[in-house]
């Protein structure tokens, strides 16, 4: 995800983060996932903050204004892994749940939204 430049450092990307990791929930998704070119150390910074682990690396998996970089991934867990899961609630069926407007809220707090 990218944030304008004029409205980084507000907020906005873990308020982003915040609601769609409850959304997830909602659904009934177990994991979340994300990516990062690096070197980009506020990129890992935010994510690691934001409860990612990192799991591996693409290395010089893209070619950028000269460079080859590599792609490091994270992951996050946003709910038990059951042995027998439910398939994920499809969005107009996530809309219907209790918890949908709440979900959607989730991230308002502080970022000004």
């Amino acid at each position: 995800m990218y944030v304008d430049e004029d409205h980084r450092w507000k907020g906005v990307a873990r308020g982003l983060y915040e609601s769609l990791f409850a959304v997830c929930r909602v659904q009934g998704f177990h994991s979340a996932y994300a990516g990062t070119t690096i070197p980009n150390p506020a990129s890992v910074a935010f994510h690691e903050e934001m409860g990612f682990e990192p799991i591996g690396t693409y290395e010089k998996a893209g070619y950028t204004n000269g460079d080859w970089h590599d792609v490091r991934w994270f992951a996050k867990s946003l709910n038990e892994h059951p042995s027998d899961p439910e398939p994920p609630l499809s969005i107009a069926e996530a809309r219907l749940h209790e918890e949908w407007n709440d979900a959607l809220a989730a991230g308002e707090s502080g970022t000004g939204l």
